[in-house]
């Protein structure tokens, strides 16, 4: 098949271009570059079924190929890049969704849109099933992606009742794993960086509050399943790990990783941060057969292994 991954030089980006690619597919990988990395085409080894355009989502999409399947990631993901420039943010949300969905209609293509947990805000309802409509500051901070992204959703799903366009939207909750930027901002990077760096571990708030990371291999293989489910699906569905960590349990596991105890650094919570997030998976489960396989104490070796060879 000949695939489209806009955002494709980003940290989720990278790796689905990469397995589609081992998968024989030919991939054209369009991002201009925001905060995805060029560096990350080095891991992709020289063939002819891969394409690189440098281009900025906001703008109508032109692209001579034909296109069967579009996974739409273009946008900054961590709150360090999505609030450096938040108008950047929520237009690359709406236009370039906009931009994406009729390209999509020219081409007669399937799109998924990987949505986030972010839409539910900081959430009242726990675990987030998709149903739940969230508690989102619509004027806060963190709006330009809360909102960016719902609002995209909307697009996606007019989209399809208007033009019976093929669409698929997950809601990605907390992904981690090898290609990440080292100044990524998240948890997890900050976390194993700061301990190869030996500087104190920076924690927002008490710590008590609670994240569920999903290892990208396993968040890669759900994008697949839903973007080949045969099946209409007329909602969201939630792609992440339901197990559920605080902050200072994923300390005592970066410990345990490195048997060395780390020091620590507390510092106000931001506003609008969600207190806890975990994924109700139902629909993954029963839709697409899809539930995340591994354990975090795995996955953070390879991504520490990762760091540290960036470093």
């Amino acid at each position: 098949m000949n695939i489209l991954i806009t955002g494709g030089a980003g940290f989720v980006g990278i790796n689905l271009v990469k397995t589609l690619i081992d998968e024989g597919h030919s991939v054209i990988c369009l991002d201009n570059f925001h905060s995805g990395r060029k560096e990350n085409f080095s891991f992709i080894q020289e063939t002819s079924n891969f394409k690189s355009i440098t281009h900025d989502i906001r703008k109508p999409l032109d692209i001579s190929e034909n296109i069967d399947q579009i996974y739409h990631l273009a946008c900054p993901a961590s709150p360090k890049f999505y609030q450096a420039d938040p108008i950047y943010t929520t237009e690359t949300c709406v236009l370039g969704s906009l931009n994406v969905l009729n390209f999509a209609i020219k081409k007669n293509a399937s799109v998924l849109f990987t949505s986030t947990s972010e839409v539910y805000g900081d959430p009242e309802v726990h675990p987030q099933p998709e149903s739940y409509r969230g508690s989102v500051n619509s004027t806060g901070i963190r709006a330009c992606y809360d909102e960016g992204k719902r609002c995209a959703e909307s697009l996606f799903y007019d989209f399809h009742r208007i033009y019976n366009l093929d669409v698929k939207v997950a809601r990605l909750f907390n992904t981690y794993g090898p290609m990440m930027r080292p100044d990524d901002g998240r948890v997890i990077s900050n976390f194993i960086c700061q301990s190869i760096l030996n500087k104190p571990i920076t924690i927002y708030g008490d710590g008590l509050q609670t994240r569920s990371f999903c290892h990208v291999n396993d968040l890669i293989l759900g994008l697949k399943n839903l973007m080949n489910c045969n099946e209409e699906i007329s909602h969201p569905i939630n792609l992440g790990n339901p197990d559920e960590f605080t902050l200072l349990e994923l300390v005592d596991l970066i410990e345990k990783l490195i048997n060395t105890k780390l020091k620590l650094k507390f510092l106000p919570l931001p506003l609008d941060d969600p207190k806890m997030r975990k994924p109700d998976i139902s629909m993954a489960k029963k839709i697409l057969g899809w539930e995340p396989k591994i354990l975090l104490e795995k996955g953070l070796k390879d991504t520490y292994n990762y760091f540290q060879s960036e470093l």
